[in-house]
């Protein structure tokens, strides 16, 4: 079954059902593509690890460990101060930030034979898109990729958090795809799209010139989405995940799952 909207779902945003998402869809495009690839290339799927120590990050799916301490009884023996100085008596509910080790999956297209990294396809975590450890990490890791001679293929499916930085970017979009070929860099090509339009399709670009791989992200979309029975597990009653839409987006959603 597809998912009610034309293309990205936006209510795989949310954190409860994003990381299963971001290694499911992964590992269907290394699927679809890897036959189209060979005798000459082949595809790994990667990942890397970091400590993520929440201080700016979303704790998600950490069970609250947080303890109430009990309010003292009106017998307690504890005799109370004659001064008049305010004494909480009440404890407050805090964080405290745990160290969390996270880990990102990323593919990479590489040549048989030489193991060469052709191109490194990237698909961006809320991590990458805020202040903290993992998009420090990443955004090293993308610095590499566009200083050597590998194509970089960027998915931005998150509307929430920092988009990376590029130049030139005209128009509203929701989500992005870059595509960064090595020889026309720094020029690239970025398609936008929003919550209203269908996945784009994109060449993904390999060893020589001209030569690539047509990618039809919507239908590995549709595939991934039926097979993870995601129109039964999503709440469509909810609101969407955070970001709010702008009011156009909000009354569009709520007439598309009204039908």
């Amino acid at each position: 079954m597809r998912s009610p909207f034309p293309g990205m779902d936006p209510y795989l945003e949310d954190p409860i059902f994003w990381s299963s998402f971001h290694n499911r869809f992964l590992v269907a495009i290394a699927d679809a593509i890897a036959p189209l690839l060979q005798p000459k290339y082949y595809v790994e799927i990667e990942a890397r690890t970091y400590i993520d120590n929440g201080e700016d990050e979303v704790l998600i799916g950490i069970p609250d460990t947080v303890v109430l301490a009990r309010t003292q009884p009106n017998h307690s023996p504890i005799s109370q101060s004659s001064s008049s100085t305010a004494v909480q008596t009440k404890p407050q509910k805090v964080e405290i930030p745990i160290d969390l080790e996270r880990k990102e999956r990323y593919l990479q297209v590489r040549e048989i034979g030489t193991d060469a990294v052709i191109t490194a396809i990237e698909l961006l975590s809320p991590t990458n898109k805020r202040t903290g450890e993992g998009r420090d990490i990443y955004k090293e890791k993308r610095r590499s990729i566009l200083s050597s001679r590998s194509h970089l293929v960027e998915l931005d499916f998150l509307r929430s958090g920092n988009p990376m930085t590029m130049r030139g970017v005209t128009g509203r979009m929701d989500y992005r795809i870059l595509v960064s070929r090595a020889n026309h860099r720094p020029t690239a090509d970025l398609y936008g799209f929003t919550l209203r339009d269908q996945i784009p399709t994109f060449s993904l670009p390999l060893q020589d010139a001209d030569e690539s791989l047509t990618v039809d992200l919507q239908t590995i979309f549709n595939g991934v989405y039926d097979r993870s029975s995601y129109r039964s597990r999503l709440n469509y009653q909810n609101p969407v995940p955070p970001p709010a839409l702008p009011d156009p987006d909000r009354l569009w959603v709520q007439e598309l799952l009204k039908s």
